[in-house]
């Protein structure tokens, strides 16, 4: 399982816009495959900072499957607009994991 994290950075003024695109946009990764869950949370700190966290079931299945798809092209149509920066995105493999 591979955890991606990207840090979004939206444009001041616009989460509103943003955070309705997104409830759209989020059937798109809902439905490709090797997804496994995702949620996207907004910075306490700093509100225009969102980190978004998705589970793959590989790290093919999200670089390779849902980056050259054409449902893709459509999330990017949606959402990258809404960006101040290009997204930080980066990949991680579970080393511990703990839970109740």
């Amino acid at each position: 399982m591979i955890l991606e994290i990207a840090q979004l950075q939206v444009v001041a003024g616009r989460t509103t816009e943003f955070e309705a695109a997104f409830r759209t946009a989020q059937a798109i990764i809902s439905a490709a495959p090797g997804h496994v869950s995702h949620e996207l949370n907004r910075c306490v700190e700093d509100p225009d900072a969102y980190v978004l966290l998705v589970r793959w079931k590989s790290l093919h299945d999200h670089e390779e499957g849902f980056r050259k798809s054409a449902p893709y092209l459509e999330w990017k149509r949606l959402l990258h607009h809404f960006y101040g920066s290009a997204p930080i995105v980066l990949h991680y493999e579970a080393v511990h994991a703990a839970g109740k």
